[in-house]
């Protein structure tokens, strides 16, 4: 029988506030249930998330106050779910990559969903074509958000890998560095040997106590990410019935924090030139 230690020993290092506070309190217990006494797979939980999303919107569609408070907590549970899959696929190790991609797609499609039926409703209700636009809107910054991520963690990677292959053709690699490099997280590992970051942290060094702080309570720095955007956009908003408000501040927090992460990018960057460039004086053979 597995504990709630270990479904918290499942809990991402950093997390988002949002799930931090609001969602693994709820999700942890939900999951001991799940993984003590159902057969319940992670691709499993992640239709079920997804189900919840269809029925979420489905209640936004309706654009009444009363429905809109159904929506947006048949949307709370619903990325409640979306979360469990995870920490399920961590607890027994039973995840796949299909399990990934479908995620990743439903995740993408519910919130596409949910915006249609959302700001639809509320077109219907009011007939301001502002709802259609801010539904495209919503879907267009989303899928900009998590397309971004991913291309950025690619290229940092790119630039770790590019800076350890120079090191290595300068000093080689002793059997000792193999042993260490198989045995530490690969995290751990790129830290230890490139610091990309030196232009950002001379700039900045007051966010290095901000996100040591943050980081005793698991909450990552990118304080406003895509799931802080959905959460105002799909919960906030329909609970306080302030729709368009939210969508607009959120959308501007979005951009603001999405702004600061290409900002840092371009500041490693520098340090990547800045370090290839010193690297490749000791090269041998190099011109």
């Amino acid at each position: 029988m597995y504990t709630l230690d270990d479904v918290r020993s499942t809990y991402k290092k950093r997390d988002a506030w949002w799930t931090v506070f609001l969602v693994d309190p709820i999700a942890s217990r939900m999951m001991l249930i799940i993984a003590n006494h159902t057969n319940l797979t992670p691709n499993h939980i992640t239709v079920i998330a997804f189900i919840l999303g269809i029925l979420s919107a489905v209640c936004f569609f309706q654009g009444t106050p009363a429905f809109l408070i159904a929506g947006a907590l048949l949307f709370h549970l619903s990325f409640t779910f979306d979360c469990i899959d995870g920490k399920l696929s961590r607890l027994k190790g039973n995840g796949t990559m299909f399990g990934m991609w479908l995620d990743y797609m439903l995740d993408r499609a519910r919130v596409a969903l949910c915006s249609l039926a959302l700001m639809t409703g509320q077109f219907l209700k009011t007939g301001e074509p502002l709802y259609i636009y801010l539904a495209f809107l919503i879907v267009l910054l989303d899928m900009t958000r998590y397309m971004n991520a991913l291309h950025i963690f690619k290229i940092r990677s790119k630039m770790n890998k590019e800076v350890r292959k120079t090191i290595r053709q300068i000093y080689g690699a002793t059997q000792q560095e193999h042993s260490e490099e198989r045995e530490e997280p690969v995290g751990e590992r790129n830290s230890r040997v490139v610091d990309l970051n030196q232009h950002f942290k001379s700039r900045f060094g007051f966010y290095l106590r901000v996100r040591d702080w943050l980081e005793k309570y698991r909450i990552r720095p990118h304080l406003f990410s895509g799931i802080e955007y959905q959460m105002f956009i799909f919960i906030i908003g329909p609970l306080v019935g302030q729709i368009v408000e939210m969508v607009v501040v959120s959308s501007v927090l979005l951009l603001l924090f999405e702004l600061a992460i290409l900002y840092k990018l371009w500041l490693s960057t520098l340090d990547f030139k800045k370090m290839m460039e010193k690297l490749k004086h000791n090269l041998p053979n190099v011109s």
